[in-house]
């Protein structure tokens, strides 16, 4: 079975659930971070206790896990970021690797260049192996949820098995839910496949459903849609992907830089933007519009940015009034 996602981060938790729970719990180095919100540092006590909590919960998540099996050469992760700027190519080529060099362009030395190479690179070369796969008969799982990413990658993806005229019998699709209830009652909501631990993905086989030939031609039209659009972004909105502009989310962005006062850092405003409303977006989008405020003169930078660091880690920023 081919296992297609549409992030770094799904892709490695996906290659661990293969084989997560198998044998005995060797354990393995944890890191926790203890902080209190007057800013006190913590004890030496309560590391070690928060340390000994966070150990004992992943054994219990191994030794309760159901391996999913199968081989790490089956998974792909097709991570595209196609909710982001310009879609009008049938295949990812120059402009894909523009839009990505522009979003990572928040990271240091160069970095944000070589990873769009890098990731353009895996990508086309992985498509050529799926699509060959497939060609051959093997079936193949596509996991999604109402992430903006995933969502056009889904719409994306169906394009492509469009194209290759793959009989919609080899395709299945899981959809993430949009909230659960965890063992004390709590709702929990995960924005992404990514956000899913690899002692989970067992659970979700479930939902697996297959793929109507109906649904994988009316992805492939939206998509086509979308693509004439070419807006500089695409979002989720009751479910539905529809292209955007760009400012769509500044106002959450300006509210919570609002709430810090005339002064502010601006990884913490990042942090607060994505915890508290759950948009689906990923830290270098935020990064990324406060940087065109500060362009615009909306903003006001009162330290730099340490050397070698994301242009995000400066210490402070100011909004500017009137």
């Amino acid at each position: 079975m081919i296992e297609i996602v549409f992030s770094d981060s799904a892709c490695g938790s996906l290659k661990v659930a293969q084989h997560y729970g198998e044998g005995k719990y060797q354990g393995g180095c944890i890191g926790v971070i203890v902080s209190h919100t007057d800013g006190s540092k913590p004890t030496k006590e309560e590391v070690e206790v928060a340390q000994q909590e966070a150990e004992e919960k992943a054994r219990l998540a191994w030794e309760s896990a159901t391996p999913l099996s199968g081989n790490t050469s089956d998974i792909y992760g097709f991570n595209l970021v196609l909710s982001v700027g310009d879609i009008s190519e049938n295949q990812p080529g120059i402009k894909r690797k523009q839009t990505l060099e522009h979003i990572y362009s928040v990271y240091p030395n160069d970095e944000g260049c070589q990873a769009a190479q890098e990731i353009l690179k895996r990508v086309n070369e992985d498509l050529k192996k799926v699509r060959k796969r497939v060609t051959l008969g093997e079936s193949l799982r596509v996991w999604y949820s109402n992430q903006p990413d995933e969502m056009c990658g889904l719409y994306w993806f169906m394009g492509q098995l469009n194209q290759w005229k793959v009989h919609s019998r080899q395709v299945s699709i899981v959809k993430l839910p949009e909230w659960e209830a965890d063992e004390k009652g709590n709702i929990v909501q995960k924005s992404g496949w990514g956000e899913v631990a690899p002692g989970e993905w067992h659970r979700y086989l479930a939902l697996q459903k297959p793929v109507l030939q109906v649904f994988e031609q009316s992805c492939a039209s939206h998509w086509q849609e979308l693509q004439r659009e070419n807006a500089p972004l695409r979002a989720t909105l009751n479910g539905q992907l529809i292209s955007a502009q760009e400012t769509l989310y500044d106002g959450f962005i300006l509210r919570e830089i609002a709430a810090e006062g005339e002064e502010f850092q601006e990884v913490m405003v990042i942090g607060r933007v994505l915890g508290k409303y759950q948009l689906g977006i990923g830290d270098y989008w935020v990064a990324f519009r406060i940087e065109e405020m500060i362009h615009a003169g909306k903003l006001e930078v009162v330290s730099a940015v340490a050397e070698g660091m994301p242009v995000y880690h400066r210490v402070r920023l100011r909004l500017r009034l009137g």
